[in-house]
């Protein structure tokens, strides 16, 4: 972690090794109970309130501990190296969170984001429907504007957090005919009446961290509680998941250095035919394939964080590294098991679990294609 420090300040390594010393001695002990009792790292939420992991994306004006975008990133490949399903989690409430703190104005700043600082209060993000998630332009949830509220009606699907939110940041159409233009972004009390949240998804991998589905039937919402104008919701939502896809290249970089670290020790420690594996040539290269790998998304992942501290457009930057990432850690992960040999496909090491974690890693806050998409464009919008 230590030597990528650009952009990193004093107080963001202070902080970033007291998560690494929390996540090494709880999380750690703990992840793969969890994985497969399919339990919830939620239990994990008051220690990571207190550490200030909950408020980690925001400034200090609105109780968060002032981390830059480097330590914020350091703290979260913290935590991934130990759980993943952890990271999903803390990812999933900094989305409803950012929501706010790029929507709204200073009135809902103050009255939603130091509660969510401090894990008081616990936020979902419910912008994906059964319809699909790729792209939120056709989402069918409708908000109707009635005198000084808002009636919510619809569905959304793998909603992070969901039954244990005491907020939901709500995406719905107040257009239904205007595409993108049509949608709006909603902070919805999580217990108000007419919101349902069904049972949690039978999910591959991080099963820590639940999603569920939630039904709106005429949930009444304040006009206050809009963030931002009418039809501003799409453009909000974007910002938000150009920020959270870094939280996913985290997430896989963590991932990967535990994958890399468990591949060296055990290549020290097995032997064939009276030698470590680690002196086989062969081997070597394919340890190197997986150093080189890793070192590349560090990289990119800097280039995206240093452009976001220096307030410029990242959103290329951001997509270059979730995609990268994202297969990236598939990669090594995969070499890792290969390299354990018949021990990587058994649930006695954390091979398999990180595997499972990992995939979802190319699916959510924009699949690779979504990612090639975006890069596709900003390159040819350039020329």
């Amino acid at each position: 972690m230590t030597r990528h420090r650009q952009g990193v300040t004093a107080e963001d390594l202070d902080l970033v090794e007291a998560v690494g010393r929390f996540a090494l001695g709880t999380l750690a002990p703990r992840a793969a109970d969890l994985d497969e009792r399919e339990g919830s790292c939620l239990e994990h939420r008051p220690a990571l309130g207190a550490l200030g992991l909950l408020g980690l994306n925001l400034p200090a004006e609105w109780g968060g501990p002032g981390a830059s975008a480097a330590g914020t990133l350091l703290a979260l490949v913290e935590v991934s190296k130990q759980c993943a399903a952890t990271a999903s989690m803390i990812g999933a409430h900094y989305l409803g969170t950012e929501a706010v703190y790029l929507g709204g104005d200073d009135t809902q700043r103050r009255r939603y984001l130091p509660g969510a600082a401090t894990g008081a209060e616990l936020y979902g993000f419910a912008l994906t429907e059964p319809g699909g998630g790729s792209n939120p332009a056709d989402l069918r949830t409708r908000a109707t504007r009635e005198g000084d509220t808002y009636r919510l009606d619809g569905s959304k699907q793998f909603i992070s957090n969901a039954a244990d939110a005491d907020r939901l940041v709500v995406f719905a159409k107040t257009d239904m005919d205007a595409g993108a233009r049509g949608v709006s972004a909603f902070v919805v009390d999580a217990t108000a009446a007419g919101i349902s949240v069904g049972p949690p998804e039978k999910l591959m991998g991080i099963r820590a961290s639940p999603a569920h589905p939630v039904r709106l039937d005429a949930v009444r919402v304040p006009v206050a509680d809009r963030l931002g104008a009418e039809g501003a919701g799409f453009r909000l939502a974007m910002r938000v998941l150009d920020n959270s896809r870094l939280d996913v290249v985290a997430t896989a970089l963590g991932i990967a250095e535990t994958a890399l670290a468990l591949t060296a020790a055990w290549l020290q420690e097995r032997h064939v035919g009276g030698d470590a594996l680690a002196q086989k040539q062969g081997v070597q290269w394919m340890v190197a394939d997986m150093k080189v790998r890793l070192e590349a998304a560090w990289a990119l992942a800097m280039q995206a964080v240093a452009k976001k501290a220096a307030g410029v457009p990242y959103s290329m930057e951001s997509a270059i590294a979730k995609l990268y990432a994202s297969e990236m850690v598939a990669f090594v992960v995969d070499t890792a098991q290969q390299l354990h040999g018949g021990y990587g496909y058994t649930r006695v090491l954390p091979l398999e679990r990180m595997a499972r974690d990992a995939r979802i890693l190319r699916i959510y806050e924009g699949a690779s294609e979504i990612q090639r998409t975006i890069i596709a464009r900003a390159v040819l919008a350039a020329r």
